[in-house]
């Protein structure tokens, strides 16, 4: 069942989005070669932790750090290491969730290291620019597929293609709530849109095609032809007009 949030919950969540945000933030302001994806988690584990929140990823289903961190070919999932170390010209998607007072906020970004190929370049930022044309359509009225045609028709117009195995998501009480949010289209599917749904949209874009494959540690996802991923999200909320993005507030002015 879809739940539209209420005021108090609202308040909450954008709380949470903003300390999520601010842990992608500052993960990102750290990304360079030679940097391990352990220090990156260890990171926005304090982050997070000096806002008064809790990391939401981190003992979710056994998941065992605060951040995903997958780098290159890896779409999602990456789990940190104090053996992995960041690459120059390697691309780090930072997946990073915080729980405020029993309410989520969940948000991912792409960032480069050092000098990367003008492929990857264009790559995240396709990924990026997706997710604006999608929540054009974040409005009362439209349908969640609308939102994913939208992100399907940017990136596929840009040359890549969209992840179908995964999709964003519900958000609040629970990190993963109903409904799904796909990336791409499918005739008719999908919610009609109403006031004080909050949502996870996230594209998972490939360079290559948008077939993947899960690792032997039961998270890892890469891409199965090898090709380079980019992964962008915010949660939003949906209003009466102009959705509001929950993630892409100054946690010190909501706090």
């Amino acid at each position: 069942m879809i739940s539209l949030k209420s005021p108090k919950e609202i308040t909450l969540m954008r709380k949470a989005g903003a300390i999520a945000d601010a842990a992608r933030r500052a993960c990102g302001a750290a990304v360079e070669p030679g940097i391990t994806t352990y220090e990156l988690d260890a990171i926005a584990r304090k982050v997070i932790e000096s806002y008064g929140a809790k990391p939401s990823f981190l003992n979710y289903n056994g998941f065992p750090a605060s951040i995903c961190c997958s780098i290159n070919d890896e779409v999602i999932h990456g789990i940190p290491s104090k053996k992995r170390k960041i690459q120059e010209g390697d691309i780090v998607k930072i997946d990073v969730g915080a729980c405020y007072k029993g309410v989520h906020g969940d948000c991912a970004a792409t960032f480069a290291a050092g000098v990367i190929s003008p492929v990857a370049d264009k790559l995240i930022e396709a990924t990026r620019q997706s997710f604006y044309e999608g929540i054009k359509f974040a409005r009362p009225g439209f349908r969640i597929s609308d939102i994913a045609r939208a992100i399907q028709a940017h990136c596929e117009g840009c040359g890549f293609s969209v992840v179908r195995e995964y999709v964003g998501h519900g958000i609040g009480r629970a990190l993963h709530e109903e409904p799904e949010v796909p990336n791409y289209w499918v005739a008719g599917h999908g919610a009609r849109l109403a006031a004080g749904m909050t949502l996870a949209i996230e594209p998972m874009v490939n360079a290559g095609g948008y077939d993947v494959k899960r690792l032997s540690d039961g998270w890892t996802v890469k891409t199965a032809d090898g090709s380079l991923s980019s992964h962008y999200e915010n949660t939003i909320l949906i209003t009466e007009g102009e959705p509001i993005i929950l993630t892409a507030q100054l946690a010190e002015e909501v706090i």
